[in-house]
């Protein structure tokens, strides 16, 4: 597959055939069962992760491919994506959400309206989609992982080397958090409510007295088990110290314990 992926990402659509169409479909449900991933655990990464590029290039030919058409009425989208089909296995509570089609739902996902699951996305078992969350293109969600309320983890189609955002088993992200532009969050991590994460957001890790910042060839990394809340810092140069100014500093204020997990299991009361 994606040897064939390859070579229709260099195909003009104009010029596909039906045994190109085939394949297209193939693809996108092999994505829809979790056989493929746009990334997937590696070791040999610094990040536990590596990107599939093949992978975003496949959807990518599916967005040339389709055509928009009419779809439940009013809405009008790709004819290559439509409302993903689902089964018994996982929990979708009625009420506005969707799910659209080239995205994998492991068996005890429970999603909470109305949320939204873009293509490309993998949710990992057992893990809580509450309402107003956004899991974006792509991004890849571990097991047991409680996204809170009104919590967006940013997609990334393009450019198709670009590490998606990454949400590890285990992990809670609070109400109102944002999570962007390839940010890897680690193993039970805690995102506090309010906690804005992105390329360019360094994290100030209190415990072990140091900064967790993204570089060039590395995104911004939360550690394992870290508990990171909003906080602030003083602006030192220009007016800010006469006008009183301080500017959003994400805190690793501590790191889970047990007093942690008993304040975390709100999911187990919701299901």
């Amino acid at each position: 597959m994606k040897e064939t992926i390859e070579q229709l990402w260099q195909k003009p659509v104009g010029e596909w055939n039906a045994e190109d169409d085939i394949n297209l479909d193939l693809f996108l449900g092999m994505l829809d069962a979790g056989n493929i991933r746009s990334a997937e655990p590696s070791t040999a990464e610094e990040t536990g992760w590596r990107v599939n590029t093949w992978v975003k290039q496949g959807i990518l030919c599916g967005f040339r491919r389709g055509i928009i058409v009419p779809m439940s009425g009013q809405f009008f989208d790709k004819s290559t994506y439509p409302l993903k089909e689902m089964d018994g296995s996982v929990r979708v509570v009625p009420g506005g959400s969707s799910i659209r089609r080239g995205s994998f739902l492991a068996p005890g996902v429970v999603c909470m309206p109305p949320m939204y699951v873009n293509v490309g996305a993998y949710v990992g078992a057992n893990t809580m989609i509450d309402s107003h969350a956004l899991v974006g293109s792509c991004a890849q969600i571990g097991e047991r992982v409680h996204l809170s309320a009104a919590a967006q983890i940013g997609g990334v189609l393009e450019p198709v080397g670009a590490l998606p955002v990454i949400i590890e088993d285990d992990v809670l992200v609070g109400g109102n958090c944002g999570v962007y532009e390839g940010v890897v969050v680690k193993s039970r991590a805690v995102l506090g409510s309010g906690v804005i994460l992105n390329s360019s957001t360094p994290i100030y890790d209190l415990v072990e007295d140091r900064v967790h910042r993204a570089t060039e060839s590395t995104p911004l990394i939360v550690p394992a088990n870290a508990v990171v809340v909003a906080g602030s810092r003083a602006v030192t140069k220009g007016k800010g110290p006469e006008w009183g100014l301080s500017i959003y500093t994400p805190i690793i204020v501590k790191y889970r314990d047990e007093g942690t997990d008993t304040r975390v299991q709100l999911e187990d009361w919701l299901r």
